[in-house]
């Protein structure tokens, strides 16, 4: 999962485009965040053992849009399902990996 979402947790530039690496706590948790003008965001990664050579990823997806641009913003990225369509192809590029 490391390998899909950003690569090598110790070189900053392979994160994603758009986040920071804040935890890499090999094989259970990645969090990254980041910021822009009309957000602030967190995407974070559990994975849960479920037996030999099962896992289950979780992502969790948070987001603060302040003010009336953030509010715009949000009705554009929330409200068109473009959020969603985004970490479902992401899942889909995880599990493949797998």
């Amino acid at each position: 999962m490391l390998k899909v979402v950003c690569k090598d947790p110790h070189d900053p530039s392979t994160v994603p485009s758009g986040f920071v690496l804040v935890a890499a706590e090999e094989p259970a948790r990645l969090a990254l965040e980041g910021r822009h003008w009309f957000s602030k965001y967190e995407l974070i990664f559990r994975l849960d053992e479920e037996g030999p050579s099962r896992t289950r990823v979780r992502a969790e997806s948070w987001a603060e849009f302040p003010g009336l641009h953030g509010k715009i913003y949000r009705a554009l990225v929330i409200g068109s399902s473009g959020h969603k369509l985004v970490m479902r192809r992401l899942m889909r590029r995880i599990a493949a990996a797998a």
